[in-house]
């Protein structure tokens, strides 16, 4: 239904790289990355604000990258909603009606169904800067939807929004989506891409390094960055050696060896270890787990698993303890700390 092949964009310093992604009708994808990877770069190519160096996209079929943006049937909707200040909420809704020449009867019956659908039929003949931030976001994706586009564009449209607009408008989105809105959303939140997504894309210095659905991504991170999304912090690429009983030791910047088991034979890879896995102690601990450090405090923060700890044991590794165990032990920044986790709670990824 939507494809796009080896798609190429530089611009200045920066270049997206040979980006392909194939969505169906009604799949809802999220593309992830921080401030400058190249998500907005990706959507503006899709949309015909850009045209690419190199690579195609296609539409239902057709080669629409060389296509002008009104013969594209794709919506973008701008983080900043690009809303007309001169105009009422009816006549912003309308515009993109006026452009394809419909007759004005026809044009009021559509506004009106949509801003009905929408739940803004009450504030149609206010102007923008008379609407709250809520307001806006529904005059403006029912402006861009007015039009029935293939594809829905959403630059990072909850970004600015409130706790409160945003519980409001993700059933929105959510709804949309089930009537079968194939939509692309950029975000760098982990929580909207659980809420909303059907499918993932993670972009990186311009380059598409995962995708998947959420559940494979996050749970399969091949990248610290997506693994820090999902709320990973002890993610680790590792160079895979054996020891002297032929177990498999993976080994962090070539000086912390940690015993894992796996049955791939391989040389090179990713770890993760879970912090809930992990034992703390003030004593040096007498446990069956095979590994065990010796390391120091470097913070302790509060969190929604009871209270996180960082341990340097040459790298920084991540623990979470009740507030009890934390009370109990009255540990302090800068303490020695004994850790340990067993080799059966790592998860090893392939590269």
């Amino acid at each position: 239904m939507f494809q796009i092949i080896n798609l190429s964009k530089k611009i200045d310093n920066f270049f997206l790289n040979d980006i392909s992604l194939k969505l169906e009708k009604g799949d809802y994808c999220a593309v992830i990355g921080i401030s400058g990877a190249g998500k907005s770069v990706l959507l503006e190519l899709i949309a015909g604000l850009l045209k690419p160096d190199k690579g195609h996209i296609i539409l239902n079929g057709i080669d629409i990258t060389q296509a002008k943006i009104q013969k594209r049937s794709v919506g973008i909707l701008f983080q900043d909603y690009a809303l007309f200040p001169h105009m009422t909420a009816f006549q912003n809704i309308e515009y993109p009606l006026i452009n394809k020449g419909l007759a004005k009867k026809d044009r009021q019956t559509l506004v009106q169904n949509i801003a009905k659908n929408f739940d803004i039929f009450n504030i149609l003949n206010r102007k923008p800067s008379t609407l709250s931030g809520g307001e806006q976001q529904r005059v403006s994706l029912a402006r861009t939807l007015i039009t029935n586009p293939d594809i829905l564009l959403l630059d990072e449209p909850l970004s600015s929004l409130d706790i409160l607009l945003k519980n409001e408008l993700i059933p929105l989105l959510r709804n949309i989506n089930r009537k079968g809105q194939t939509i692309i959303h950029v975000t760098h939140a982990y929580e909207e891409v659980i809420s909303l997504a059907n499918k993932v894309a993670i972009i990186e210095n311009g380059k598409l390094i995962q995708e998947g659905t959420p559940a494979d991504v996050f749970r399969n991170p091949l990248s610290k960055f997506t693994a820090n999304l999902s709320g990973i912090k002890n993610f680790f690429e590792v160079s895979v050696i054996k020891n002297n009983k032929n177990e498999n030791i993976a080994l962090i910047d070539n000086k912390i060896e940690i015993l894992f088991l796996s049955d791939y034979n391989v040389t090179t890879g990713y770890i993760v270890i879970d912090s809930s896995d992990i034992i703390l102690s003030d004593k040096p601990l007498k446990s069956s787990a095979l590994n065990n450090f010796e390391g120091l405090i470097t913070d302790i923060i509060p969190s929604t698993l009871g209270i996180e700890i960082s341990v340097d044991i040459g790298v920084i590794i991540y623990a979470n303890i009740t507030a009890t165990s934390f009370n109990k032990m009255n540990l302090k920044r800068g303490d020695k700390i004994y850790i340990c986790f067993k080799s059966s709670s790592i998860k090893f990824y392939m590269k």
